[in-house]
């Protein structure tokens, strides 16, 4: 092995030789593609195995409790017997000059916006999805400045290209999710099948130019607060259910304010997420130098993980929303473009390695720039 290595590491140092001398631009896109050349032979010649995940982690999927084998997707809950009468209570948010009910904040096709200088304007599709399509708008999950939530994705700051072949491969249904109970996954995919490729560019387009900055704080713990699940999505238990308990082998992710996010979708408002202690130290080693299980992420993430050309960034993204990319990506789930670079990276990890791993990407710092090469 060591002996192919070597070899592959000899020819990349001549190619690099020769890109130095080129734009800065073609230099960033070719240094990448000839690493990503030897991610892949690095694992043609190791002969990786894999890691011992048999059951995708219900934590990172939002189950308290592991997936049965076999087990077919729930059905959808039935409707109540009559709707609720409409609250036309008008709710505000600090730093907000709008007011709105809660109709218009959870309106699928055209839901609140409560800091529109936030971001350029929506492209209809953003805005407000497509009705006769049940195309439901990208804002109301994944927020007007992106940010996103852990039930979902993080998509501002995402790589043109990197987004368009992400919803090609939702439509070609190349994306799916290794836990069948989770819904907005087949949402997803029916939004790609119905939206036009157009559609998908401009929403690309919108969210690329929206750079990522900080959503989450890390915070290393032996016990959590207690949490009830809703939507996908762990949040704090008050009262009489409130308390702690054991963090084990999970990453849990709560929103900084719990009516902020989950009845006010307040885009202001972020998540901490609680990860075991020394989770961060341990995910340092398997980021930066592989610890002998993988390649370091920073060979396609770039140096500072902020992404590099058409590869997205990690740093300071959602660790329950990679955990799961890591786990489908292992077992197959999720295919489609530059996945099958990647299979050789996640091959030998554990499920302890996917939550260090994350644990120290989600704590590194963002706002730096990313290195150019995956635009338009």
């Amino acid at each position: 092995m060591t002996k192919h290595l070597n070899v592959h590491c000899s020819m990349f140092n001549c190619h690099l030789s020769s890109i130095k001398r080129r734009r800065p631009h073609m230099r960033n896109f070719a240094v990448l593609t000839i690493a990503l050349a030897l991610v892949v032979a690095a694992g043609v010649v190791a002969a990786p195995q894999s890691g011992s995940n048999s059951v995708p982690p219900p934590w990172a999927f939002g189950f308290a409790t592991p997936l049965t084998p076999g087990a077919a997707a729930p059905a959808p809950p039935a409707a109540p017997a009559a709707p609720p009468p409409p609250d036309t209570t008008m709710h505000r948010l600090p730093g907000s000059q709008f007011s709105f009910m809660l109709n218009q904040i959870r309106d699928q096709y055209g839901p609140a916006d409560w800091f529109p200088g936030d971001h350029p304007q929506m492209p209809d599709v953003v805005a407000h999805g497509k009705r006769d399509q049940m195309v439901a708008a990208c804002s109301l999950c994944h927020y007007p400045n992106g940010k996103g939530r852990p039930e979902n994705a993080g998509v501002s700051g995402l790589p043109y290209s990197y987004f368009v072949q992400t919803m090609m491969d939702f439509k070609n249904d190349k994306r799916k999710s290794s836990d069948t109970r989770k819904a907005n996954t087949n949402r997803m995919i029916s939004f790609a099948k119905n939206m036009t490729d157009d559609e998908i560019k401009q929403a690309a387009q919108y969210f690329g130019a929206i750079k990522w900055s900080p959503w989450i704080r890390v915070v290393e713990t032996d016990t959590v607060p207690k949490t009830r699940i809703a939507g996908g999505m762990f949040l704090v238990e008050e009262g009489a259910q409130a308390g702690k308990e054991p963090i084990g082998q999970r990453i849990i992710e709560t929103p900084e304010k719990t009516e902020d996010t989950e009845m006010l979708r307040n885009s202001h408002s972020g998540f901490i997420a609680y990860v075991p202690p020394g989770s961060i130290k341990k995910g340092e080693a398997l980021v930066t130098n592989g610890a002998g299980k993988t390649t370091q992420c920073a060979v396609c993430h770039g140096a500072n993980l902020q992404g590099l050309g058409p590869v997205p960034g990690i740093a300071g993204r959602s660790p329950s929303y990679l955990v799961r990319q890591l786990y489908d990506m292992q077992v197959s789930a999720r295919k489609g473009e530059w996945t099958d670079l990647m299979k050789p990276v996640v091959a030998k990890l554990t499920a302890e390695d996917m939550i260090n791993i994350v644990a120290y990407t989600a704590s590194r710092p963002v706002g730096e720039s990313r290195t150019s090469g995956g635009g338009r």
